[in-house]
């Protein structure tokens, strides 16, 4: 490997890193680490600042994950070093070296990498977390759901049943059902919040309840 590939994986880690979340809400005046839920995924952003603003945090960092396989495959890299890079950079976003290693889920900046190394399993995934999140208003439990089969879906529809292309980004897929750990919790509790549905601590607060829908990235 290269000297300048090694400089690409890194800007690739630390354009993973950027928080635009943070940074769309501080531009609104607002600090969305402290307000709604806390997180500075595209959710919280349209709960706190509005849903346009909300829209562009998750097209910025679904491009994120684009970008780190786009700046790796300019640089000659391809095969199973696409989606190592591409995880780095949705670790990046989950564990932001600009926050002290805190982030958001990371479902939107995976769905980017996704795009950049088998845009068929990204359709395919993204079809099949929005059938689940309209069914169920459930939008983690699609987000896992969506992510789960990856692997096997780009095995069997790579060319030559890409068995390395499929091993190297099944960590991805496990990175995000980690991090939706507390939500699996709460699903299999049962107090897991549906989409379009208010918060219990809302609802039961003097304070003006808010609308707090998820989205893949809460």
């Amino acid at each position: 490997m290269s000297g300048i590939q090694v400089l690409g994986i890194v800007a690739a880690y630390l354009i993973g890193g950027i928080p635009f979340g943070l940074l769309a809400g501080l531009a609104r005046g607002v600090d969305v680490r402290t307000a709604g839920s806390g997180n500075i995924g595209a959710t919280n952003v349209i709960r706190v600042a509005g849903a346009k603003l909300g829209l562009l945090v998750f097209l910025l960092d679904l491009l994120k994950g684009v970008a780190a396989v786009m700046i790796c495959r300019a640089l000659g890299m391809e095969g199973w070093l696409l989606p190592t890079v591409g995880l780095m950079a949705v670790m990046a976003h989950s564990f932001s070296p600009y926050l002290a290693f805190k982030g958001g889920k990371g479902v939107a900046t995976a769905l980017g990498v996704l795009i950049g190394v088998h845009p068929l399993s990204a359709a395919i995934a993204f079809g099949l977390w929005l059938v689940l999140a309209v069914t169920t208003r459930y939008v983690s439990l699609a987000s896992i759901l969506a992510v789960t089969p990856v692997p096997a879906v780009i095995y069997f529809l790579a060319p030559s049943h890409n068995a390395e292309l499929a091993v190297t980004i099944a960590p991805l897929s496990l990175l995000i059902i980690g991090r939706h750990n507390e939500n699996i919790e709460r699903l299999l509790a049962g107090t897991e919040n549906r989409f379009g549905r208010k918060r219990q601590a809302d609802t039961e607060s003097a304070d003006t309840p808010t609308e707090e829908p998820q989205t893949a990235d809460e």
